[in-house]
């Protein structure tokens, strides 16, 4: 089921945030320092550029009528972890004491190989950090925390092409097989919610020409922003009525 025009508007407008906010970035680095950093970095070192997409989501969250002051985005953002004293989540609702939600938004342009990787260390150990801290007691008296990881990645040819993996010793899962970076990544998030490491996952594709346009394309209808959305509201309406009852860790 696609979505409604309305949110559907809304996650044109995100999209076209990023984009524009990237070239934003780019161009006030290059005329401040004189020149720009290698590749696509002059591009990232400013953030922000996911912000429409964090928007986006705390305006839907706040109109099911969870309360905007128990929305974080961008001060008080952190929580323990178990393997480290503390993680900065991109968004958290917290609400009378208690952990309700957790939402990463990342994003890669360019450097797939490196950066996929990197992408990958990052959200498996950021949910086994926190899953471990609330097996711990970290959160109490919370219920079992709502995770969630929206990944928005550059549609181009070096994402989209088969890529060889490397097999030195031993022969890696047939999935991963020619699997081009953009495949892996369906692949990992796909993964991430089944193993309920995440309880939803959001892979958007948008190209550097459409995407200033608000265009872009979701290659799996399980991991599509419909589904992610669907889940997270249901646990903020949950919420929001009281309907939540807390299980103890």
């Amino acid at each position: 089921m696609g979505l409604n025009s309305h949110i559907e508007k809304r996650l044109r407008a995100a999209v076209r945030h990023f984009w524009n906010t990237r070239e934003t970035q780019a161009q006030k680095q290059g005329s401040a320092t004189g020149s720009k950093d290698a590749g696509a970095r002059s591009a990232v070192t400013g953030g922000a550029q996911m912000n429409g997409f964090v928007n986006l989501v705390r305006d839907l969250l706040c109109e099911s009528g969870l309360s905007k002051a128990h929305v974080y985005g961008e001060k008080h953002i952190e929580i323990p972890g178990w393997y480290r004293p503390e993680k900065k989540w991109d968004l958290l609702i917290v609400s009378d004491g208690k952990l309700l939600a957790g939402i990463e938004f990342k994003s890669q342009i360019g450097s797939f190989g490196n950066n996929y990787n990197n992408r990958t260390e990052e959200a498996i150990g950021s949910a086994t950090d926190i899953w471990a801290a609330y097996r711990e007691g970290a959160f109490k008296p919370s219920a079992r925390p709502w995770l969630g990881y929206l990944m928005l990645l550059e549609e181009a040819p070096a994402s989209v092409s088969p890529v060889r993996a490397r097999e030195p010793h031993f022969k890696v899962f047939p999935e991963f097989k020619e699997a081009s970076y953009a495949r892996r990544y369906e692949i990992l998030l796909t993964k991430l919610v089944r193993e309920r490491l995440y309880d939803a996952a959001c892979l958007l594709m948008s190209n550097a020409t459409d995407g200033p346009r608000g265009k872009y394309r979701e290659p799996a209808e399980e991991l599509g922003f419909q589904n992610f959305i669907a889940s997270l509201m249901a646990k903020a309406i949950a919420v929001s009525k009281g309907e939540e009852e807390p299980r103890g860790n």
